[in-house]
């Protein structure tokens, strides 16, 4: 049985779910081979846990006013696609 690799694309999609361990057994193993044949899927897999535990430590006061208005427009400019 030959078992498709996954793509670097794949990775990109797969990364939460990697991270909060909901992937299939098999997914998991695809995921886990990819990234330690990939130094550019690795170094992401990094940078998004960096990421992760960074952000983890910010609270809604640690943010100005005005620049959590200005994220919070650009994330729905996003979401509707404008």
């Amino acid at each position: 049985m030959s078992v498709t690799e996954l793509t670097c694309q794949e990775i990109v999609e797969l990364v939460t779910e990697y991270l909060e361990g909901t992937l299939s057994p098999l997914d998991h193993e695809r995921f886990e081979r990819h990234i330690a044949m990939c130094d550019g899927c690795s170094t992401y897999l990094d940078q998004f846990r960096d990421t992760i535990r960074l952000t983890g430590r910010l609270g809604e006061d640690d943010l100005p006013a005005q620049a959590r208005s200005e994220f919070l427009a650009a994330f729905r400019e996003w979401r509707d696609g404008d």
